[in-house]
């Protein structure tokens, strides 16, 4: 796509979480638990409410069609304030102070004072019916051009753990918002912001790691179409691709726009009671609904039924905002006969609708509650296809294609929050703060530096075992040993199942010094780890997996096995080293290193060979 003709614009909205020892309005732990962890669990119905203005917010009401009850994990390290049943205590002050960070790094000003705002939030991420979260700082500026609009610090969401149930552990994790203007124009451009965002972040050494732990939402637009906010995208690699996938969406539904305009299309105004007509049916789904209604789409046929995403139909969104009211789906007459229902079965619900050739007839089929209100939505969904691109806030499905939630929000959904008291920032607070170094600035140093091969500086520069490399660092452990047992032995004792998680940082430390010592070689490090993985006491690993053995025990061992060889070593000659190195190697069990095994036994080889 031509994406400067299609006046592309983007902006993204960063959700990362900070690693704090507590949560951000209660002393709770940052930790996740295990679901089955819990200690006890209790239930919500969540309603919106009126804002200052008397306004109830349109994404809030759209969440009200259909009355659910939430159920939510507690464990004994969370409290009455995940539970919604005491105050929130003041703002966490480690929390704003990463904040503040985090808006150094970007050029940022502070605001005189942080106040904490309710955002109202009814879809049961959190107990309350609402997200606290606080604007710290404004305006900033990303490199290459571009604006950083905001910085708010919030409250994680509740976790999802299946359809409507939620757990406490997650909800109240300080996390930063970061929002940029929409200054990008192209998906590589998007990819590029998000992916120096991060980076920034992952500078302070102060934020969490892992899935989950940094979200990005992004905003997209096109000329003519409408902005559509994308939510929850947390893969990197993805992001170009939403990108490009919203736009090709954008650009099919101002297509099918034209076509509807060309025929002259409609909307009746009421749907159609056509449960009757299949009381017959062999549609298992259309037989044990108490109500089937018929929504007749003047010059929608074909356009239904039409691909405008990988995976996604004009249908699809009819299906996504009938499903609001409960029900599973819909049918629609571009896509039947099928599921059950015959030809037959369509032509007779074409007459008694009295549907026309370019006409496309939607079934909804529930109680007769839930199936007027699916209707509605069918019917207000068109009227958006009339009109174009509706603004729409929309998750991300596997592959990079998107469904719709909910509306965007308005105004209404934010308004003071008055149990938690504002926080002044003063000049010297913002002075007193420290900007860390950018990765990108440390990969740099490390290479130059320390030696790294610049690939292995950038991996370990962003790895998450950053600091402990550092620590390695200052302790005289060698760079080389350092970032391959941090790289490469962690990695691979873990795709092997060992349990890394269970290696404190010190029996790290001490199994690279016990090499850097000569007590153990570098090839025995993976069996050290494992065994202290296992519970084994650090010394006696060392002692299993390393044994001690002299200079001259060694050399004695390498005479023996070259003498036992002979014939092999006088046919291969020094090409023998190889086969060799792995029998002597084996033989001291990771208790020499191979340099020295090496060298020993390439000198025995090349006396071997001498004619006498």
């Amino acid at each position: 796509m031509n994406y400067e003709a299609l006046g592309l614009k983007a902006g993204i909205e960063i959700h990362q979480q900070l690693n704090t020892r507590e949560k951000l309005f209660c002393g709770c732990p940052t930790t996740l638990r295990k679901f089955e962890e819990r200690t006890g669990e209790f239930y919500r119905y969540l309603r919106a409410t009126e804002s200052e203005m008397g306004e109830i917010d349109r994404a809030a009401k759209e969440e009200m069609k259909h009355l659910r009850r939430f159920t939510y994990y507690a464990y004994d390290t969370t409290c009455l304030v995940e539970n919604d049943e005491e105050p929130p205590s003041p703002l966490n002050p480690e929390a704003l102070e990463i904040c503040l960070t985090i808006a150094r790094m970007f050029g940022m000003t502070p605001v005189e004072q942080v106040h904490t705002m309710r955002k109202l939030v009814i879809d049961g991420s959190n107990t309350s019916g609402f997200q606290r979260t606080a604007l710290v700082a404004l305006r900033g500026d990303i490199p290459g051009g571009g604006t950083i609009e905001t910085i708010c610090l919030e409250e994680e969401a509740a976790q999802r753990v299946q359809d409507n149930i939620f757990s406490l552990d997650r909800l109240g994790i300080p996390l930063v918002e970061i929002t940029t203007s929409p200054c990008m124009h192209t998906p590589e451009e998007v990819a590029r912001v998000a992916g120096y965002l991060g980076m920034v972040l992952r500078s302070t050494g102060r934020v969490k790691r892992g899935l989950g732990t940094i979200r990005q939402d992004i905003n997209i637009s096109i000329r003519e179409g409408a902005r559509v906010e994308i939510k929850g995208v947390q893969e990197l690699d993805l992001i170009a691709e939403v990108v490009r996938r919203e736009a090709t969406r954008q650009v099919a539904l101002l297509e099918i726009r034209e076509t509807l305009r060309e025929r002259n299309a409609g909307l009746l105004e009421e749907p159609v009671d056509v449960t009757a007509l299949f009381k017959e049916t062999k549609s298992s789904i259309l037989k044990k609904a108490a109500c089937i209604l018929a929504v007749v789409l003047p010059g929608f046929a074909g356009l239904v039924g039409r691909e405008i995403q990988p995976g996604r139909r004009l249908g699809s969104e009819f299906s996504d905002y009938a499903k609001k009211c409960g029900v599973g789906g819909i049918f629609h007459t571009d896509e039947l006969p099928a599921y059950g229902v015959t030809g037959d079965e369509v032509e007779e619900l074409r007459k008694f609708t009295k549907a026309g050739h370019d006409d496309c007839v939607v079934l909804v089929a529930s109680s007769i509650e839930k199936a007027a209100c699916a209707a509605s939505q069918v019917m207000e969904r068109a009227r958006m296809a009339l009109e174009g691109v509706p603004e729409e806030t929309r998750r991300m499905l596997e592959g990079g294609s998107t469904a719709y939630m909910r509306p965007l929000p308005g105004a209404a959904r934010m308004y003071p929050e008055t149990d938690v008291l504002p926080v002044s920032i003063g000049s010297d607070t913002w002075e007193f703060i420290e900007v860390p170094e950018l990765l990108t600035e440390r990969a740099k140093r490390y290479s130059e530096e320390l030696g790294l091969d610049a690939g292995v500086a950038r991996q370990i520069a962003y790895s998450e075992h950053l600091q402990l490399f550092d620590r390695a660092i200052s302790e005289g452990i060698s760079p080389g040993l350092a970032s391959r047992t941090l790289l490469s032995t962690m990695k691979e004792l873990s795709r092997d199942g060992v349990p890394v998680e269970a290696i404190g940082d010190e029996a790290v430390i001490a199994v690279m010094k016990s090499v850097e010592e000569g007590r153990a070689a570098k090839e025995a490090v993976p069996g050290i780890l494992g065994s202290v993985a296992g519970g084994t006491p650090l010394e006696d690993a060392i002692a299993q997996c390393a044994p001690a053995i002299s200079t001259g025990d060694l050399e004695a061992l390498i005479q023996g096995i070259v003498k036992e060889r002979s014939l092999f070593v006088a046919e291969k000659g020094m090409a023998a080293l190889g086969p060799l190195m792995g029998v002597v190697m084996a033989e001291v069990r990771g208790s020499v290193d191979g340099k020295l095994v090496s060298e020993l036994l390439r000198k025995e080889i090349a006396k071997a060979c001498r004619p006498d």
